[in-house]
């Protein structure tokens, strides 16, 4: 995950026109910088498997304290999973050891490994929600932990 300590580093970001990047010295924390990125990968590898998602949105509101990010990509299937007997969003972003990108042989095409990226966001949160839509069964989904997973 990394590091809780802040860390600089001279990176790429948005300039405050949201049009362009510049180039800047940051001060950061790693820990936090890896565990937004696992969520932004989640979101940027479901182009992978929908690609007419044309919109991954990142709203950042600094007063609450918050980070969103939208996609409208195909989406995770609101199902019961038949071997947990829960709903796969549940399954996926609570419940550790729920991966499937386990075989260090396979050539990679998405980020990710072992179950663990969404729910690093997920226990280092005060609150983290998840939405779903899936449109074969046509349902929504909605959780909401808060606490650090608790």
């Amino acid at each position: 995950m990394g590091s809780v300590e802040s860390a600089s580093s001279n990176v790429w970001v948005l300039a405050p026109d949201g049009k362009h990047f510049l180039q800047r010295d940051i001060t950061f924390a790693p820990a936090l910088f890896k565990i937004f990125d696992e969520i932004l990968v989640n979101a940027a590898d479901n182009y992978r498997k929908d690609p007419s998602m044309n919109t991954l949105d990142v709203t950042i509101d600094s007063e609450k304290g918050s980070i969103s990010v939208f996609n409208n990509g195909k989406g995770i299937p609101v199902v019961v999973h038949k071997d947990f007997g829960i709903y796969v969003p549940e399954l996926i972003f609570g419940h550790l050891l729920t991966g499937s990108n386990y075989n260090d042989n396979e050539k990679k095409v998405t980020g990710g490994r072992n179950g663990y990226g969404a729910k690093l966001a997920n226990i280092f949160s005060k609150k983290f929600v998840v939405e779903a839509a899936d449109c074969q069964s046509r349902k929504k989904f909605r959780m909401e932990w808060t606490n650090n997973m608790s």
